[in-house]
């Protein structure tokens, strides 16, 4: 009898361990924890100063025996230690006092990351304390999180566009029969922007104006009324502060490239898919997730480039780890689209 009950005395979690954010949902408490992928390190030493929203704070700011990591880049981890840190720090804090029970995880990971990829999350994670370790795909776990039929036997398509990845997937009966990605998305618009302020104004911009001007003025398409916005940098030729007036048209063209690159992404998949599948997805159309899904009237460019009707998840920045989450409390669908450490 006891080891029936081992399983259960876990505390869960749901983890979107993702290029921008990572965000933690425990079962009957919802999302307990949401803060940017970031890690501060004391190079000196070698101390955790900050993670998430406070290494958030110090982008751009830190002194020279500080440095600020990323811990994935495009979806996968690319500094090990870092990610440890990370996931130790975030779990710690979700557990509150009780970091003394036994934690099982169910991580969210990009489609097309390699099983070497796959072994570096998982190590991650075991050495961050966790008793068990699941990890499931993003788009489907985006796709339970948004509340598809993915068991029934009809078409779902749900394109999740976070910061390092776009993953496109379309499910039916539980499987995935069509998956593809590609590495362009939230942080790559981003770049974009900052690489045209450089470019067009002379403006020298950080990650944090780029993710701002991005936000605010972003659009995949023309829209009305035009808006804009005072951006703050510093002046290439000059070397002082400055400010120049810019607008949500610019922005647009600055975004061209990573929307172009989506969109033939999306078309791309759409013309693998079997007949019939084909037919539902256009009959029921396509589920957007992801930050990437709120860029403005994204939804409306694929809608006018693909002829099909695009849907905007209700939570598009929780829908992967809402479907993590549910996986938590159903051990059969856990066991049909997880994979097991």
């Amino acid at each position: 009898m006891l080891l029936n009950v081992l399983p259960f005395a876990a505390r869960g979690f749901a983890v979107d361990l993702g290029t921008a954010n990572t965000v933690v949902f425990a079962p009957g408490r919802g999302i307990v924890v949401d803060e940017p992928s970031i890690v501060a390190i004391n190079t000196r030493s070698d101390k955790t100063e900050a993670v998430g929203h406070a290494a958030y704070a110090m982008l751009g700011r830190t002194p020279a025996n500080i440095t600020t990591i990323r811990p994935l880049r495009d979806g996968v981890i690319a500094d090990f230690e870092a990610a440890e840190r990370l996931l130790s720090h975030l779990i710690r804090k979700a557990q509150g006092r009780a970091t003394w029970r036994r934690t099982r995880l169910v991580i969210g990971i990009p489609s097309s990351i390699t099983q070497v990829e796959r072994r570096a999350v998982v190590d991650s994670a075991y050495r961050a304390k966790a008793s068990e370790v699941h990890l499931v795909e993003e788009p489907m776990a985006a796709a339970i999180g948004a509340g598809l039929p993915i068991m029934e036997a009809t078409g779902s398509m749900v394109v999740d566009i976070g910061g390092g990845t776009t993953d496109i997937a379309v499910i039916s009966l539980g499987g995935m029969v069509y998956t593809s990605a590609i590495r362009t998305a939230g942080n790559h618009m981003d770049d974009a922007i900052i690489s045209f302020m450089r470019r067009r104004h002379g403006l020298l911009i950080g990650e944090r104006t780029a993710e701002d001007v991005k936000i605010r003025l972003g659009s995949a398409c023309p829209g009305e009324p035009v808006r804009e916005m005072e951006v703050r940098g510093r002046c290439m030729r000059e070397g002082r502060p400055r400010i120049v007036e810019v607008s949500e048209n610019e922005v647009r063209d600055a975004l061209a490239e990573p929307v172009r690159a989506i969109v033939s992404a999306v078309k791309n998949a759409l013309e693998c898919v079997p007949p019939e599948i084909a037919a539902d997805i256009y009959g029921h159309g396509m589920t957007l997730t992801g930050g990437g899904a709120l860029l403005t009237r994204l939804d409306e460019r694929l809608r006018d480039e693909t002829g099909v009707p695009v849907q905007v998840a209700a939570d598009p920045l929780t829908s992967v780890v809402l479907g993590a989450g549910r996986m938590l409390d159903d051990v059969a669908l856990l066991r049909r689209v997880a994979w097991a450490s």
